[in-house]
């Protein structure tokens, strides 16, 4: 079994909260994880480890390096800016209130694309038509061409999967991918992040899927595996089906305010930063 993400005796304190508390975890390649728990718990704290963003207190994070034959596992904190793009080149990151620039649709998509794999135009804008055609949203020159504030919530959740998916990731990240959703929409992400998983990525190697979220629906439409945290611990690490069935007070507390946590959670998705 190949190991996608290792996490080693992970602690991180912040101002003497501790957020994460000698946290153990391994993502296999091809396993679709959802991370779940209450505000706070350490989820997002969780992620930006993984990806990079944060240095731990104490233990490691190792994440598989698909830039070298082999896959081998490579400690993210210690990595070099060049070695870090090495990495970054085989993931794609879905953020909770999609991160667009306030550019044009074409623009979005073609930044990583320009600045982690180094493509010209002429190289961009086919990918750019495949993979807006494959979240189901226009390909055509006038909606390349249109403003990403002129997108409703769902287009632009729509977007940034497609932006994720125009670098080609064996790993894909999804923070929150359903906030602030209408049911119909949230429902056609839920579909888009199971057939992205499904497409094998580069080199025909299986897709690994990590998800943060509250909402119950994605959990029972995917059948992910769960890991819970709780208090800066991992107390679940199981089958979506187990899961649902615990009767730890802590996790059934925990699944019946999903929904409320859900809901507070959902903003109007905003469109961050310029070009």
């Amino acid at each position: 079994m190949a190991i996608e993400i290792r996490v080693e005796g992970l602690s991180k304190a912040f101002g003497g909260r501790v957020v994460l508390d000698d946290i153990d975890l391994e993502i296999a390649r091809r396993d679709i994880v959802a991370v779940v728990g209450g505000s706070g718990c350490g989820k997002t704290v969780l992620l930006n480890h993984v990806l990079g963003l944060l240095a731990p207190d104490a233990g490691r994070v190792l994440v598989a390096n698909h830039a070298r034959p082999g896959a081998p596992l490579v400690d993210v904190a210690g990595l070099g800016e060049q070695a870090r793009d090495d990495i970054h080149n085989h993931w794609g990151v879905v953020f909770q209130r999609n991160a667009l620039f306030s550019g044009s649709v074409l623009n979005n998509i073609a930044l990583w694309l320009k600045e982690v794999k180094g493509l010209d135009d002429a190289d961009v804008l086919p990918i750019a038509r495949d993979v807006l055609s494959a979240v189901e949203l226009p390909s055509d020159t006038e909606f390349l061409a249109a403003a990403t504030t002129s997108l409703s919530g769902g287009m632009a959740k729509r977007l940034a999967v497609a932006r994720a998916l125009a670098m080609d990731p064996i790993v894909i990240f999804y923070d929150e991918p359903t906030t602030g959703l209408d049911p119909a929409s949230a429902a056609h992400i839920q579909d888009l992040i199971l057939g992205a998983h499904a497409k094998p990525g580069p080199g025909d190697v299986a897709r690994t899927t990590v998800i943060i979220t509250h909402d119950t629906d994605l959990l029972k439409r995917l059948h992910p595996r769960v890991v819970m945290l709780h208090e800066a611990r991992v107390i679940f690490d199981g089958p979506f089906a187990a899961f649902e069935a615990s009767d730890s007070p802590v996790i059934r507390a925990y699944f019946d305010l999903m929904p409320v946590l859900h809901a507070r959670d959902a903003r109007p998705a905003l469109v961050e930063g310029t070009l």
